[in-house]
């Protein structure tokens, strides 16, 4: 238990109690020494490493834990939804208090969080996890048009099954796929659709009929030139038109319509492609409850130190995964910030100095065929190759997809959710002799 004179440590001044407006006397008060808000890859992987070593209450809504790396293969056929998914029940520890609601106020001055239904949880410690949520609204006629048979979107698993279905029902024209300017889960998942819709094409005899299009918001292809120079012969290999600083604004599912910004310098003007297939990427945003809550930096993110995890201002605060500040958004990167996570929340709550590091490592297995992939391994910071194996992982290898494919969702339900996996450090160094 924290002793209360390591919380008033950091605190400049005393603590207001909760107002009689956000907490009536008929609300529930429940009290822990771990609150872990967020029931995803960084929620989960959390509460496995920190959950037993504390009172220990997880607050997520959801029924489902999802393997989202797996709606990639979903969106082609490759994987049935139900393959990717586990019951909440199943993978949060007996150890840990399961809330099954929404935190809709934070109150850090206070040390507590509010629920939907106006429960009041008194922590100790707190991580955030609430991830970031694809927001279709932002984008006018979407939400319409995914309500059409030929538009769908790999980012949830409401709209998954409809990419296959688009897919498997194209007939000739235009499949367009988008990617936003606004940071996303998985940056490299939006291309790995078009290259699997590529081959899905090709098995099928339509790719002759196809123009693939990929509109990306962005000025680069990907974010490490190594990976974006092998990409952009993948891309010019399979004959996909790839298109920079093109952003989706608008749809028009009537006329089968997708509308992009196009910059270019200064100026900015609307470019209209006909689809007869759109793949949506849409913007992604923080949770309003985190977005408007002091934790939050101007962005919305949880405003972290992106090196201990820790909160820059209510120090007995931490966060991991999407809904963070500055910190890459894959769950490689949240397996390998776990270990990380659990030194320095242990050493707050000892007393003692945070002294371990996030060093940034991050991982994106880029499948660009049924059977070839690039493993892509950088440093998220600095945009530098971190790689394990000691061969250029640039390269399309059949080696690299089966561990994408088979090995590391293994580790992911066999290790990861147990908390037995923080990442590929080790076999790293035994791999390149010691080098990190």
């Amino acid at each position: 238990m924290i002793g209360r004179t390591v919380l008033n440590a950091w605190r400049s001044k005393a603590t207001p109690s909760v107002s009689s407006s956000s907490s009536p006397s008929s609300n529930l008060v429940k009290h822990c020494q771990l609150l872990v808000v967020g029931g995803g890859s960084g929620g989960l992987g959390a509460t496995a490493v920190l959950g037993n070593k504390f009172k220990t209450i997880v607050v997520e809504p959801g029924d489902f834990h999802y393997y989202q790396p797996y709606f990639t293969f979903v969106g082609v056929g490759l994987k049935q939804l139900n393959e990717c998914r586990l019951p909440m029940r199943k993978v949060i520890p007996l150890y840990a208090q399961w809330i099954k609601e929404s935190v809709s106020s934070f109150e850090p001055t206070q040390d507590l969080v509010i629920t939907d239904s106006g429960t009041i949880i008194k922590y100790d410690i707190l991580i955030v996890a609430t991830g970031i949520y694809p927001a279709f609204s932002k984008i006018p006629g979407l939400i319409e048009a995914l309500k059409t048979p030929n538009v769908g979107s790999n980012y949830t698993p409401e709209t998954v099954t409809k990419t296959f279905s688009a897919l498997r029902n194209f007939k000739h024209g235009n499949a367009v796929f988008t990617y936003p300017s606004t940071p996303i889960k998985c940056p490299g998942a939006p291309q790995k659709a078009v290259y699997l819709s590529d081959e899905y094409l090709r098995k099928q005899g339509k790719r002759d009929k196809a123009n693939l299009i990929y509109n990306t918001a962005s000025e680069v292809l990907f974010g490490v030139k190594k990976y974006a120079d092998s990409l952009w012969q993948v891309a010019n290999k399979k004959g996909i038109k790839v298109n920079l600083h093109h952003k989706l604004v608008q749809v028009e599912p009537g006329q089968q319509k997708a509308i992009f910004e196009q910059t270019q310098g200064d100026v900015k003007k609307r470019v209209s492609v006909d689809y007869e297939m759109l793949h949506v990427t849409p913007p992604m945003f923080p949770v309003e409850a985190t977005a408007k809550s002091p934790l939050a930096d101007s962005a919305g993110f949880v405003d972290i130190n992106r090196r201990t995890l820790q909160h820059n201002t209510f120090k007995n605060v931490f966060a991991i995964g999407d809904c963070t500040a500055h910190l890459p958004k894959t769950a490689a990167a949240v397996a390998a910030s776990l270990a990380i996570l659990d030194e320095n929340v242990r050493a707050f709550n000892s007393g003692k100095d945070i002294k371990a590091y996030y060093n940034g490592y991050t991982s994106c297995p880029l499948t660009t065929g049924f059977n070839k992939c690039i493993l892509a391994e950088f440093d998220g910071f600095t945009s530098e190759p971190m790689e394990t194996f000691p061969i250029d992982q640039s390269k399309e290898r059949w080696s690299m997809y089966y561990i994408k494919r088979d090995v590391i969702p293994a580790i992911y339900w066999k290790l990861f959710v147990k908390g037995k996996w923080t990442g590929p450090s080790t076999l790293r160094r035994l791999m390149r002799f010691g080098s990190s």
